[in-house]
Parts: structure tokens; sequence; C-alpha cells
């Protein structure tokens, strides 16, 4: 009969962010290696609290499956000779495989003739193969900073401290790292401090449930959600949604019971970003607001344990957090006894990269590269003011004493001291907004000194850091190069801003000349790192386009046309997912692709229409030649769709061409004409991207 597994390996507490990746490493390799070993189970489960990992399996078979399966030996040429008697090749195969090499037989593989064994083996029982398996899914564990304790080599997030295993009630019996595994785990450190029994694998959660342990990290995410929200009810209030720091108090405690907390009435006059940043990157609190979304004077906590004592724990969280705020305040006021500007100079003592030079001196580049965006664009007048100064003071709370305790608040900080200097409202907002986006997912710059300033802000570190040799490789990117390239993407198809990139990478670049000469000479030639700098910005759009919902063929064949121009490049490929859904499509790409192909077996020709004689060619040229200035035209003026449907106009001219003609003519000038006028269809039909890369798939 098929029984339940456990398998727990508790430790010194692991830090919060591990767990949940190593749950789905255990939870993988778990299914791989039993699947190998033919080992069937109803049911994986995996739990984690900060002191433990564990597997679960329900229903898991006593037994292997017995193997049954035929074995490709060698060629029949070698396996036997002449006279039909066996080689050391078939002896060889036949002793590997297990089987009398008079049970070899003969069997065709794609007509050729090799020997094979039918291989038979018996199911053993589960309980010889886990001792095993237990210590290969502890070994086969992968973390970000493990370590290593004692005297052994072997590396853990944190010391291993016991190990369980059992298969219904039998322990599993093997050892790691000095430890034998039994049927003993351990309830929460202090309200449940001793071994606790496990009579059965299917009791597990049950009984570390009775020992105050919340093992499975979903229901501890319930529990913590339900309380946090029923105690902001309870004072008109609702919790901060936040998935990234629930998750990881959901990994900080075994037994959860959340708490509210008051903050003292005279920190609520400062900025809610100084007071909630506190809240929640150095307490992992959460922050109350009002149904107006104004900030409520509590938050919320949870401690790992029940509620004795709780009045004591609120009071210490609120003793604890006062000590920040009361920092906070003081650096508050400290940084407002000068205007925001005046911090400007103090950047001449900021290092922003040893190659690259001080904060204050790439200060300068942004304003350069800003003001050439912004004439791009076309911003001039009072916006080539605001988006200077913008520039000018995006660094400069960098030296506050908030910022310098509070990293987290640059830009934030910024804006709230540029504000009280009197600066004008669009400067602040420009300031705030120069850091978006942060993250995956986080929202874009709206105004338009912010979307420009950004773009310079993060096309002057990736050109910067490519310059110096800095780029990210498959696993490694410290700089977050690849998030500020999306970051320049997205701001390019949000804003619709239809800007060079290769024009904008080699602006950037310029600004790295004010450099002294050492530094300066140091650089990577421009002409080295481009290509790479536009194919690295081409995966982002990649990217970003394939999100957005667009087929993969769609975006390389918009794409292998690119030019760097973002937007452009993401209109056509959206009017290409549009237009791969009509009527006549198909047809469409079967005449560019047959164009493409014949044309591209020569040179390209100059058309000479003079040289065409059959009426069919005649009405083709003819055809292009009404048609060509409307359609640059359009294709000029970005009108990608009328384009389209202009060209479309000429399939049935081609395949009246096809159809009347051979193209590769014998007569050298009557060839050159005709693939010189395919070259003018594929010109045309083209106006969207290479369709010879689109799949026949349909979609977008």
């Amino acid at each position: 009969m098929a029984r339940d597994f456990v398998l727990e390996i508790g430790t010194e507490e692991i830090p919060a962010k591990f767990a949940p990746d190593a749950l789905v490493q255990l939870a993988d390799q778990a299914r791989q290696k039993l699947g190998d070993l033919r080992l069937a189970f109803r049911e994986l489960k995996t739990y984690s609290t900060p002191r433990r990992l564990a597997l679960v399996l329900k229903d898991l078979e006593e037994k292997q499956e017995d193997l049954q399966a035929l074995v490709k030996g060698p060629a029949l040429k070698s396996a036997y000779d002449a006279g039909g008697k066996p080689t050391k090749a078939a002896q060889g195969f036949a002793r590997a495989q297990g089987v009398r090499v008079e049970d070899l037989f003969v069997r065709e593989v794609n007509g050729a003739s090799y020997v094979f064994a039918r291989k038979a083996e018996a199911g053993r029982p589960t309980l010889e193969i886990l001792p095993t398996l237990c210590p290969d899914l502890i070994i086969g564990l992968r973390f970000p900073k493990p370590m290593r304790w004692g005297d052994s080599d072997f590396r853990f997030a944190r010391p291993i401290r016991w190990l369980m295993a059992l298969y219904g009630s039998e322990v599993v019996p093997f050892e790691l790292v000095g430890l034998v595994s039994g049927r003993f785990s351990r309830g929460h450190r202090t309200l449940s401090d001793h071994p606790v029994e496990l009579v059965s694998a299917g009791d597990y959660p049950e009984v570390l449930r009775k020992a105050f342990v919340l093992a499975d990290p979903e229901e501890r995410g319930r529990v913590i959600r339900d309380q946090i929200r029923d105690l902001a009810a309870a004072c008109g209030g609702k919790a901060e949604e936040d998935e990234e720091l629930l998750t990881e108090v959901v990994n900080l405690v075994e037994y959860p019971t959340a708490l509210r907390g008051e903050v003292a009435q005279r920190y609520m006059h400062l900025p809610e970003a100084v007071i909630t940043t506190p809240m929640r990157e150095h307490q992992r609190y959460f922050p109350v607001h009002a149904a107006d979304g104004s900030l409520l004077s509590y938050f919320i906590t949870v401690r790992d344990g029940d509620d004795y004592a709780l009045t004591t724990v609120r009071q210490g969280n609120e003793k604890v957090l006062k000590a920040r705020l009361e920092d906070a305040a003081f650096y508050y006021r400290e940084d407002r006894k000068i205007p925001l500007a005046d911090h400007v100079p103090k950047l001449e003592k900021v290092v922003y990269h040893e190659k690259l030079g001080t904060v204050r001196e790439r200060v300068e580049r942004l304003r350069v590269l800003a003001r050439f965006t912004g004439g791009k664009l076309g911003l001039g007048g009072e916006n080539t003011e605001i988006i200077d100064r913008t520039a000018y003071l995006a660094k400069a709370d960098l030296v506050t004493l908030m910022v310098y305790d509070f990293p987290e608040l640059q830009g934030v900080m910024g804006a709230d001291y540029a504000a009280a200097s009197g600066e004008k409202a669009e400067v602040c907002q420009g300031i705030a907004e120069h850091y978006q986006p942060r993250f995956a997912g986080d929202v874009l710059p709206a105004s338009a000194a912010g979307r420009v300033v950004s773009l310079a802000d993060k096309l002057d570190a990736i050109v910067g850091a490519f310059a110096i040799g800095i780029q990210p490789t498959g696993s490694q990117d410290p700089y977050a190069l690849r998030r500020q390239a999306q970051g320049i993407v997205g701001i390019l198809l949000d804003a619709e801003w239809d800007l060079s990139l290769s024009e904008l990478c080699e602006q950037a670049y310029r600004g790295f000349e004010a450099l002294d000469s050492g530094l300066r000479k140091a650089l990577l030639p421009l002409s080295d790192i481009l290509p790479g700098l536009l194919e690295f910005f081409r995966q982002r759009l990649r990217f970003l386009l394939q999100e957005d919902g667009l087929l993969y063929d769609t975006v390389d064949a918009v794409m292998v046309r690119d030019e760097g121009f973002f937007f452009r490049t993401a209109r056509k490929a959206k009017e290409l997912a549009a237009r791969r859904q009509s009527v006549g499509f198909a047809a469409y790409t079967q005449a560019y692709t047959r164009c493409l192909n014949l044309s591209k077996k020569e040179k390209p020709q100059v058309a000479d229409a003079k040289r065409l004689v059959d009426p069919s060619e005649i009405a083709l040229s003819e055809g292009i030649g009404v048609r060509r200035e409307r359609f640059d035209n359009l294709v000029e003026a970005e009108k990608y769709g009328a384009a389209y449907e202009l060209a479309a106009e000429l399939v049935p001219m081609i395949e009246a061409l096809f159809d009347a003609v051979m193209i590769m003519a014998e007569d050298e000038d009557l060839r050159k004409a005709r693939l010189a006028l395919l070259g003018q269809c594929v010109e045309m039909l083209g106006c969207l991207g290479d369709l010879s890369r689109l799949t026949e798939k349909p979609g977008a």
C-alpha cells in the first residue's frame, strides 16, 4: 500500500528571501528524481518556516514500477562476425544489460540494422531508495549566499540542526553533516521549545500546529492578511497592500500574531515617504491609510508568537519607530535650512565611479544630454529651462542627511526640498520622477521634464558602463543596466517619442569627453561599443513587445529592419500584428516572399522599364510608378497601415506577372529588368518588415 512521506530539514533561521526559491527547487527536484526512479505519488507539498524546509508526499508507492525497456546496442555488422558468431562488442553489450548474448535480437532503425536487448528490472522497495534520495534532495538545493559550519565543507543556507524523515510510520535512515535522521521535529522556539515526535508522516502539519508552528507558508499568509485587515478596519483604515513585504514577513515568523501600534502625532507633519520608508524597509511594518488615501498615525506589525504580553511588544515596536522618526525629523529640519541648489557643489566630493568621475561631473553630463533630447523633441522655451533645472538639481539630495541615512528616499526628498526652496512645481515633479521606473512594473514618468531627465540619467549610466567594459552577463547585472534600459524603452513607447537611440547613445558618449585626459583615455571607443549598446536595447524592446502579447516572429520580422527608432518599430510591430489577422494577408505574404526569394539571387538592379515586354510586367511597373510617391509619403509620415493597404493593391499584379512570365529569362537585360521590378515590390510590400520571417501560425 502507498504511504505518506515527509522530509524535514531543520536549520538555524534562514533568510526570508531564500525560502520561496528553496521550496520551488525542492519541489522540482523531487518531481524529477521520483520520476527518474519510477516512484509514483498522489500529491506533493512543500513547507517552510524560518527554521525548516520540508517536503511531504501523499500516497508514495511502496515500490518502484517494474522496468521493461528495449535498449539499442551496436550495429549488426559490428555485433556478429562473418560466421554469425557474436563479437566482443555484442558480448560486452549483453553483459552490460544483464542479459544472455543468445537473447539479443535484431531490428531496423532508419534503414540500418542494430542488435537490441530486452531489459527487465524488478522495482525496488521504496524504503531501500529513500535513504539515498533524501540526502540527494538536500545537497541539490542552491542558495544565493550559502555558508558552511564546523569542520565540514558542506554548504547550506544556514547550519542544519536536525533531520527528520518518515515513510508512513517508519524512519528513513540516512546521515548528513554528522546528523542522523529521526522522527523528531522541533516546535516554536519560545512557545514549544522541545523535540516534537512524529508518529506518522501524514500527521506532519497538525503535529507542528500543536507545537505552535504553522508550517504552510500559504496558511501563514492568509492568517497574517486577515489579521492585518481586521486591525486596520478597527481604526477606520486600510493597510497598504504590499505583496513583497507580506511575503517577507510570512517567511520571518512561524506562529504569526499581528498587532497595531501608533505613530506619535509630532511626527505626522513629515512627508509620508519619510514615515513609511522606515516602517517598511527597516521595521517590516505595514502603514495604515484612511479611505481618502491619507496616512493615518498607525502601523501594523507581526510578531512571531502568541498574544502574551502584546502590549509590551507593541510599546517596544513604537519605541523603535520613534527613534527612527526622531532621526528623520532632525534630518528634515537640518536639510531644509539651506536651498536644495546649495547642495549641488558638494557633489564634487562624491565619486560616481572611479573611471567615470564625480557625481558633479555627471550632473553636467545629464544637463547637456537632457537639453539635447529636449531639443530633438521640440521642447523649447520655458520647457528648456525646466528640463535644465531639473537635471541640475536631480542628484542634489544625495548629499542630504535624510538620503544618506535613508537612500530609498532619493528623488522623493529632492522634490520635497526643491519645493521648500521655491523651485517651480514642474521642476519638483521632474526631480521626483527622474528615477522612475525604479523596478519592473513601476510607474513611468508623467511629466516632460521627468521623462527627459530620466532618459538622460539612464542613458548616461548605461553608456558609461559599456564604455568602461561593464556589461551584464547571463547571471550578473550589478548596476541594474537591464532594468534601466527597459525603463528607457518603456518611456519612449509610453511618451510616443520617435527618437533615435543611436543618436542618443552617441550624444551620451560625448558627455564623457569632459573627463580628465587620464579617465578619457581609458574609455573604449564608441565604434566598439555602439553595436552592442543598440543590440542591448533591442533585446529590451523585444521583451516589452512580447510582454504586450505580440508573437516572437512578428517582432523578428519588424526588428530585422530596425534603425534605432524604437517607437516607430513598435508601431510597425503592432500594425503587422493586426494585419496578420486580416483577409488577404496570406496572399500578400506569399507575393512578398516570392519576390524576395528571386530578387535576392542577384545584386540589386536599377529598374529599366524600357526592357520590359510582357503586358503583365508593364502593368506592374506602371502600378508601382503611380503609387510610389504616395507610398513614400505615407511611410515618411509613419502611416504604416495606409502604406500597407496601398502596397496590397500590387498583389494581384504580382500574381499575374508570375503566371505570365519566367523571371529568370535567358536574355540578361530582360532578366535584370524583371529582378529590379521584383526588388521594387519587396521594398513596398515589406513596409512593415521582413515577412519571410513569419511562421504560418496565425495571431499577433
